[in-house]
């Protein structure tokens, strides 16, 4: 079963899409996803804007390099205006250090990072299926380069790095939601089948792709060094050295003609493989089941609601001596913390009166918490009654 989630800037979830057989990134996104952005996603540009400014994006899709699909990007701008944003698969050479220079970049957090940058205009694809689109690269310390494609044309240099660079909020997100909300824990036991009709990734066909990957892993590496040798030639007057190095090569070149030929072959059998059966046709033991969804999906939607709800107390708490880390471990103790439930009926209130912490310096942060949850004036559900929120006895005002 694999889950695809959608996050915001800042790893908020919006929703979840289950997949109990899993038909890949880019099918899920075109099928599943992108028609419910349409529909949810916020402050759309209107069709009038759309027409007055051809570079104008209805919104902006950020994914990993599974998702990289020149043609998928076609597709959503074409159809829907939306902007795409990934690693590029296939950068090519590095481009020359001098071209790259010191950016102020706003990340969705409200962080000010430097990065260095550098930004052209690149034909992606092949032939008739290439597109134009920005190519976006970081140069690190290290004097490696990140290169981002994009087609959110009405983006600048710095608002694509921080969208692209700001997709560990998400790896954040996964790590927080498996240690602290047990997003990875098998809720349900019970199993049903799938329908006959239902398509299924070919086992033979995987057992083939497989052995392609592996095949063109190990080609790849002896054409490297194959070239690297013939590059660096051994000098013929070092005899041994020079006998040695002509057998190594001659046996690296045995070697890559062997496996382009097992890789021709192995392409051919996988050409001729259906890479999709319906369910029925598996064989018995390869047939598998699946869980039964109700209690995951409520559970995932309750975890959605609480990871949203707890990361809008965490702003509600940040500054210059608590950060994002602190805040959440801060809320995480206030949450087992005990306290008292107090009716105040005539003043029509109820009382939250929760018990001091031992650190002066949580005792503020969770004064200035307080202060702002009062400040909503929030009922409690079926009741006339206020929430007041207090601590140790005192009131947060």
């Amino acid at each position: 079963m694999t889950d695809y989630w959608v996050n915001d800037g800042i790893g908020r979830p919006f929703f979840v899409v289950e997949k109990s057989v899993d038909p890949g990134l880019l099918q899920t996104l075109e099928y599943d996803i992108v028609p419910r952005l349409l529909d949810q996603v916020p402050n759309q540009p209107s069709d009038d804007q759309l027409a007055s400014d051809a570079r104008l994006s209805r919104f902006v899709m950020v994914f990993d390099r599974e998702g990289y699909s020149p043609a998928f990007f076609e597709r959503m701008w074409q159809k829907h205006r939306i902007g795409c944003v990934t690693y590029h698969k296939h950068p090519g050479k590095d481009w020359p250090e001098q071209w790259f220079s010191d950016y102020q970049v706003n990340m969705p957090s409200g962080e000010q990072i430097t990065m260095k940058l550098c930004e052209m205009g690149t034909k992606v694809g092949q032939a008739k299926k290439s597109m134009w689109m920005k190519q976006v690269r970081k140069l690190t310390e290290s004097g490696h380069q990140s290169s981002v494609i994009c087609t959110a044309y009405d983006l600048d240099i710095s608002a694509i790095a921080a969208r692209m660079f700001s997709r560990w909020s998400q790896e954040n997100f996964f790590n927080y939601m498996m240690q602290h909300f047990e997003i990875d824990v098998i809720l349900e036991y019970g199993t049903t089948e799938f329908p006959d009709t239902q398509q299924v990734v070919n086992p033979a066909w995987r057992t083939l792709d497989r052995k392609r990957n592996q095949l063109q892993n190990k080609l790849r590496y002896r054409r490297a060094r194959f070239a690297e040798m013939s590059l660096h030639p051994q000098d013929e007057a070092d005899e041994k050295r020079y006998k040695k190095w002509v057998k190594q090569k001659a046996e690296l070149l045995d070697d890559i003609q062997n496996y382009e030929h097992e890789l021709q072959e192995l392409k051919s059998q996988i050409k001729a493989t259906d890479k999709h059966i319906s369910w029925s046709q598996l064989e018995q033991s390869e047939k598998f089941l699946r869980l039964l969804p109700g209690k995951k999906r409520l559970m995932d939607t309750i975890r959605m609601i609480a990871y949203r709800a707890e990361t809008a107390m965490v702003h509600l708490i940040t500054g210059p001596t608590v950060n994002t880390s602190q805040a959440r471990r801060l809320l995480q103790d206030l949450f087992l913390t005990e306290a008292d439930i107090l009716p105040d009926r005539e003043n029509k209130q109820l009382i939250i009166r929760v018990h001091n912490s031992s650190r002066l310096a949580a005792n503020k942060s969770l004064a200035q918490l307080f202060e702002h949850l009062n400040q909503a004036k929030i009922n409690y559900p079926g009741t006339d009654l206020r929430l007041v929120y207090q601590l140790g006895g005192i009131s947060a005002d």
